[in-house]
């Protein structure tokens, strides 16, 4: 069964309300991933635009041997944001290779996210033993200093971009804080590169990612009974060169009034106005450090695919 003890997920009806009537609107994108929303990124991740799945996947089978032997024999795996754990069977098969017995504790608030990841994991990687843990990252790390031995913490899938600069350092030294000498972090970060590769990734032409950033919506309506007429909006992908992030919005088509009837709640848009849904930070390898060297982390060393698109860095406390 997956473990729910160590972190609760706490209801999302505030953090609604609190996006759709500020100014400008926002909306936090971890309401993506509900069981929906989780299938439509995994669909995502296999698009022929959005590189960053197959970039970092290659940098981990290329390299996970020397990840292993860089972090050293009897760790601890803990993944955060793990998802379906599709990535991460090549670096546990590296350690699997090192060490008789693998705790792997994936951590994700989508539970069939989970149950999907432990299903892989269970089939690829007979060696590991798989404790999935349903998290919000709001409610803390504290789970970390309760498991057991030398702990490496997975952060893959450039998600610590979707953390303005502030909040991701935060987010990272809460990690280091729960972590002892001697335990580890393997961030992964999408780089800087020309916005003809980036824009494609986040705006693909099946609209499968239109598709995904609408599921918010559909996922308000069900869990807070709204009345959001999906058809009313439109998917928006923008390059902000000057923060070096990609941004998701949704694009209100029309005037328009939306009843969240859970909330007690009206909101109104205009014709044009933009719901802020995601922000995706692009890296140098001169701004990771920094970030890592803020969060009171130690880069050690950096793995990258030869068009130097990706990063997998190695960071210890």
């Amino acid at each position: 069964m997956i473990a729910r003890e160590l972190i609760s997920t706490p209801s999302f009806a505030a953090e609604v309300e609190q996006g759709l009537t500020s100014d400008p609107k926002t909306l936090p994108s971890k309401l993506f991933y509900d069981a929906a929303g989780s299938a439509l990124f995994e669909k995502i991740t296999e698009l022929p635009e959005y590189y960053l799945t197959r970039t970092e996947l290659g940098i981990l089978q290329r390299h996970a041997s020397a990840m292993a032997q860089a972090v050293g024999p009897d760790s601890t795996i803990v993944e955060l944001g793990a998802g379906t754990a599709a990535k991460t069977c090549t670096l546990l098969r590296a350690f699997a290779n090192r060490q008789m017995r693998v705790l792997y504790f994936p951590v994700d608030i989508s539970w069939a996210a989970l149950a999907e990841a432990r299903e892989r994991v269970s089939q690829k990687v007979p060696q590991a033993h798989v404790r999935p843990v349903v998290a919000d990252f709001s409610g803390g790390f504290g789970f970390l200093r309760d498991l057991p031995g030398r702990k490496l913490v997975l952060y893959l899938g450039s998600s610590i971009g979707n953390f303005e600069t502030p909040a991701a350092v935060a987010l990272l030294r809460s990690v280091r804080n729960e972590l002892s000498a001697g335990d580890s972090l393997l961030l992964g970060t999408d780089l800087a590169k020309d916005p003809s590769i980036l824009l494609p990734a986040y705006d693909d032409a099946q609209g499968v990612t239109a598709e995904f950033n609408k599921n918010i919506l559909r996922r308000i309506n069900h869990d807070l009974d709204a009345d959001f007429d999906l058809d009313c909006f439109r998917h928006v992908a923008r390059w902000n060169a000057a923060q070096s992030r990609m941004e998701m919005h949704l694009e209100s088509l029309e005037p328009q009034t939306v009843h969240l009837r859970s909330l007690n709640l009206r909101v109104k848009l205009a014709s044009r106005e933009l719901t802020h849904t995601e922000n995706s930070y692009k890296y140098t390898l001169a701004s990771v450090r920094e970030m890592l060297k803020a969060s009171g982390f130690s880069l050690q060393k950096s793995w990258l695919d030869r068009r130097k698109w990706f990063a997998v860095h190695l960071a210890q406390v």
